[in-house]
């Protein structure tokens, strides 16, 4: 059986854009995905701290075409980026711990895409809980399980094992995408994944 793991972070507008284009990849392919929520602000703050840097002091040209070639991303993966005005970043540990919930209950993928609609295309700050449970009743999820599950020591728990996993097999950011050991990260190396997928047997 052909297996992508999918490491991911609703708070990253470029794991937004592979996520609107994976699971499509895994049907050309045969793949199962193996979807795996993570805390991208742990990977940073134990791998990659010099992004912290390069956003306090972005420059303007770089900042310009960055903002264009996510439109551009946006517009061929046809979903809706805008930046959000005022949160950003976004404290994401709340939406990640429930997204172990809506895993459990077969619902990741509209409970991600939801999550993802909410802050990348309607500005909406998904570290309340109040819109987090309106993301998870959208699906179809329990509301008040929902909210209980978001401070349930086995999910705080998933989630930091995730995060310290993808640390550990070489993972600097969201989303990271490995099949069996072989890594691939950012949302356009799929191309990459879906060649290496084809070519198994």
């Amino acid at each position: 059986m052909k297996k992508l793991e999918f490491f991911f972070d609703c708070s990253s507008p470029w794991t937004y854009l592979a996520f609107a284009r994976v699971q499509a990849v895994a049907e050309r392919t045969g793949a199962t995905i193996v979807w795996r929520p993570i805390l991208v602000g742990g990977v940073f703050n134990a791998v990659n701290q010099q992004l912290y840097e390069k956003r306090a002091n972005p420059d303007p040209r770089q900042r310009t075409y960055y903002n264009k070639d996510m439109q551009d991303w946006a517009k061929l993966c046809g979903v809706k980026i805008t930046w959000p005005p005022s949160v950003f970043p976004v404290n994401s540990v709340s939406a990640m711990r429930g997204a172990f919930y809506a895993l459990d209950r077969g619902k990741l993928v509209p409970y991600a895409k939801e999550v993802f609609e909410a802050y990348w295309g309607r500005n909406e700050d998904i570290s309340q809980r109040d819109v987090l449970r309106r993301c998870a009743e959208s699906v179809g999820l329990d509301g008040a399980a929902y909210l209980d599950a978001l401070d349930d020591p086995a999910n705080k728990a998933r989630l930091r094992e995730a995060t310290d996993e993808v640390i550990a097999r070489g993972g600097f950011g969201s989303p990271t995408m490995f099949i069996g050991d072989d890594m691939y990260f950012g949302n356009d190396r799929l191309p990459l994944v879906e060649a290496a997928l084809t070519s198994q047997s």
